[in-house]
């Protein structure tokens, strides 16, 4: 998925912030300061993750914390509510779980 070219969103405004780089699935991509990792994926990527249980792609659908829709992986292992949580220079995240975890 992340190796996807283009994004759910384009951004058309506000361009001039400081760019953020972030790790998505092992690749390094670019957001800008104040997105949110939900923004950050979806103008990177056409869809957030894989539902869980079964093949369909999601992209968030509150976006507010309620839903519990966006949520994703960090590579440390502890998942994050991407709508809710600021991208941060440096975070690594996954669309998925890793295969070695139990």
């Amino acid at each position: 998925m992340s190796g996807t070219a283009g994004g759910r969103l384009v951004r058309l405004a506000e361009t001039g912030r400081a760019p953020v780089r972030f790790l998505l699935d092992g690749m390094e991509r670019t957001a800008l300061s104040g997105d949110t990792v939900l923004t950050a994926i979806l103008t990177n990527a056409p869809t957030l993750r894989q539902a869980e249980f079964g093949p369909e792609q999601r992209a968030g659908f509150c976006l507010m914390g309620a839903c519990q829709d966006c949520w994703i992986w960090q590579e440390q292992g502890p998942r994050l509510r991407a709508c809710s949580t600021p991208v941060a220079d440096g975070m690594r995240l996954l669309t998925r779980t890793r295969e070695d975890w139990p």
